[in-house]
């Protein structure tokens, strides 16, 4: 029964980076063009304000400065570098490159929670990496070193809040919606200055980039930081960053059918290995006497 609610909760968990991986498509055709901190700021500040009404509760005592540091890392630090390599680089790209996101759970763990690094476990990330390279590599792929610095920096970001987050859990009595909210607005808020200084706001937006912003609200950010949260509240941090290898699935599937990119033998070969190596990294059952704040999955 504990093994069928841990497979329930890393379906329900994938569902966000299923989500995160349209944010290339969306960006590219849908959001003004070239403005990252813009795209960033509206994705978390809307959605954080509601979250945080709806709640009425706001963070105290070290919440406030935890919320700060879990808000930017996952939030503000991780969505401005994301639109910055989304905008510079082909989904595709993007996407391998902040593959190397398990590997940097695997190292924060052991430099600061102690846990042990299991060649197993270096083996599965380096499979899954592989994967994601089948699948998204093609021989014309564009590389901008803006791009790639900020895609790196992303995926560290995002390792780092999932290690911070899993460590500090929730306060008592603060529910998993409320704390998504602290995140989001905290990201926002840390985006909201440097989106004026830096960019400033459009003169005028369109219907499309106004869908896209909403889409990027409604299901990138309200639905999906809820589902990921819980996934992270819920089962071992690296099977968690495992689940984000469904990114640049989802954005490969989007390039072939809004595109007119073609899907090769050795991308659905990638396909396959990303989805085998995901489901291995994930738990089956807990195990005894596992600490709550541990970042290494049970494989059995």
């Amino acid at each position: 029964m504990r093994g069928h609610r841990l497979l329930v909760d890393s379906g329900v968990t994938a569902l966000a980076p299923a989500i995160w991986g349209s944010t290339y498509l969306v960006t590219t055709e849908m959001l003004p063009a070239d403005r990252p901190l813009l795209a960033a700021m509206v994705r978390a500040l809307p959605a954080g304000l509601l979250l945080l009404a709806l709640g009425r509760v706001v963070p105290k005592g070290v919440w406030l400065w935890r919320a700060l540091v879990l808000g930017t890392l996952n939030i503000g630090a991780f969505f401005f570098l994301l639109f910055v390599a989304a905008y510079r680089l082909p989904g595709g790209v993007a996407a391998l490159i902040m593959s190397i996101q398990p590997i940097v759970v695997l190292v924060l763990a052991a430099l600061l929670l102690g846990d042990r690094i299991q060649v197993r476990h270096v083996v599965t990330c380096l499979v899954g990496a592989g994967g994601v390279a089948l699948l998204v590599l093609r021989p014309a792929a564009a590389l901008d070193t803006v791009g790639v610095l900020a895609a790196l920096a992303g995926a560290a970001s995002m390792a780092a809040g999932i290690v911070f987050t899993k460590r500090w859990g929730r306060p008592a009595g603060v529910g998993l919606l409320q704390m998504t909210g602290w995140q989001l607005t905290a990201g926002g808020l840390v985006l909201l200055p440097a989106t004026l200084l830096a960019e400033g706001l459009p003169s005028t937006l369109t219907g499309t980039n106004l869908l896209g912003f909403g889409y990027l609200i409604v299901l990138g950010s309200l639905f999906g930081y809820a589902v990921w949260f819980r996934g992270i509240d819920r089962l071992p941090a690296l099977a968690v960053s495992f689940l984000a290898f469904g990114s640049p699935v989802v954005a490969t599937a989007l390039g072939y059918l809004f595109l007119d990119q073609v899907l090769t033998v050795a991308q659905l070969a990638g396909a396959l290995v990303i989805v085998g190596t995901v489901l291995f990294a994930q738990p089956r059952r807990a195990r005894r006497a596992t600490p709550s704040n541990s970042l290494v999955p049970s494989v059995k």
